[in-house]
């Protein structure tokens, strides 16, 4: 298979890149080449979706394309240049306006209404699923033949965002760890190496169709334990609920004030708790978390610049007291 990945230089479309040239695939990474550099037996084209037409001659014919995209117009242009091509498209579970409602598919699912302009993210944030939605639509009306992943939470080693990053950092660090609502609260992440896999067979085999690139959901607690053992933690988890948190400053999901992957409840009940039986069926299989924990942490001691989102330990400690002395 000749796979053309625009992207090919940072976490998801990197290990893609990485995957299918590991499979013995010709593979091209059409992209500005700023981010960094592509794998090893990938060749670097390079691309600049936002002001330039697609360098044909330089990519030449491909059976396959997996693009990462979230502005329309970017991939209404590379549809269009690359039409009999299979494409997979990398989208989110952000397009689904219902967050509540846990085991829902993507054949049970509504999505929200697209947004089919650009829409500068950190000027209009919510924007963000809407325009993924404008991007299916494009590849499903152009493409020969398309597969639609939608991921929630990736994790794993070259992670950008630092969300799941943040767990295995914090418990092997030890000592008392602040847990954000219940141990029962439902959460799923899949980890990036898994999700690159299958987007390579979905392209192999030109499956059709929309799934949720997600893993079983399990518990917060459950997680924590997992993530615990793969970085030989000994640390102890204080378990305080989410008004208290929001109480004391603390933000859910992500940011510099924020416990990651903690998210208010019930009106997030669903939004980590997709049932991915139907991704199961097409090929998908999840390692343990605490493979991905243990890889994180590896990671992280090689690459110490990295991404580590959350609050501080400051802020930690503050909260902790709190949470005591309210008894």
């Amino acid at each position: 298979m000749r796979l053309l990945v625009l992207g090919g230089t940072v976490f998801l479309s990197k290990a893609v890149a990485a995957e299918a040239v590991a499979r013995g695939h010709e593979v091209v990474c059409a992209c500005r080449g700023e981010s960094g550099a592509v794998p090893d037996g990938a060749r670097l084209v390079r691309w600049d979706r936002s002001a330039d037409s697609a360098p044909m001659d330089e990519i030449g014919r491909v059976d396959a394309v997996v693009d990462v995209a979230r502005h329309p117009s970017r991939v209404r242009s590379a549809v269009a240049a690359f039409p009999d091509a299979h494409w997979v498209f990398v989208s989110t579970i952000n397009v689904y306006p219902d967050t509540s409602t846990p085991g829902l598919t993507p054949g049970t699912s509504t999505l929200a209404e697209p947004i089919t302009d650009d829409v500068d993210l950190a000027v209009a944030p919510e924007a963000y699923g809407p325009m993924k939605v404008a991007c299916e639509q494009a590849v499903q009306s152009g493409a020969a033949s398309s597969t639609v992943i939608r991921p929630g939470l990736i994790s794993g080693p070259g992670d950008p965002s630092g969300r799941f990053t943040y767990l295995p950092d914090r418990l092997a660090a030890g000592g008392e760890v602040l847990a954000g609502g219940s141990p029962a609260d439902v959460v799923q992440l899949i980890d990036v190496r898994d999700l690159a896999a299958w987007i390579v067979t979905c392209a192999e085999q030109r499956t059709d169709g929309c799934f949720d690139g997600v893993d079983a959901p399990t518990s917060f607690g459950e997680l924590l334990d997992e993530v615990a053992v793969g970085v030989a933690a000994d640390a102890g988890l204080t378990w305080v609920p989410g008004e208290f948190l929001a109480e004391q400053g603390v933000e859910p999901w992500s940011g510099p004030k924020a416990l990651p992957l903690w998210l208010p409840r019930p009106e997030y009940d669903g939004m980590l708790a997709r049932d991915p039986a139907p991704s199961f069926a097409t090929g998908l299989a999840c390692r343990p978390v605490r493979e991905t924990a243990r890889d994180t942490l590896v990671w992280l001691s090689v690459e110490p610049g990295t991404t580590r989102t959350g609050l501080s330990r400051e802020h930690e400690k503050e909260v902790l007291t709190a949470w005591r002395e309210r008894g």
